[in-house]
């Protein structure tokens, strides 16, 4: 018997550094929604960024981290 199991992925903003912009990113999900409380995560592409309790992902923006949207595709 094969499970299926869903992943359930957060949105999260990282902050501008220089010349870097503030991205959206996905930040994988292992709590209850409650728990999640607008803490930094470490995002699926691997940099810290703050979890949205208001948005979810995806996000519909175009300031969206590209490696977090490839990750996060269905395969």
């Amino acid at each position: 018997m094969m499970l299926q199991t869903t992943t359930r992925f957060a949105a999260a903003r990282s902050r501008a550094h220089g010349p870097t912009a503030a991205l959206w990113h996905a930040v994988e999900v292992h709590r209850r929604p409650e728990e999640v409380d607008g803490a930094c995560e470490l995002t699926l592409c691997g940099s810290l960024a703050r979890v949205s309790t208001e948005e979810s992902w995806p996000v519909a923006a175009r300031d969206v981290c590209p490696a977090c949207a490839l990750l996060t595709q269905p395969h």
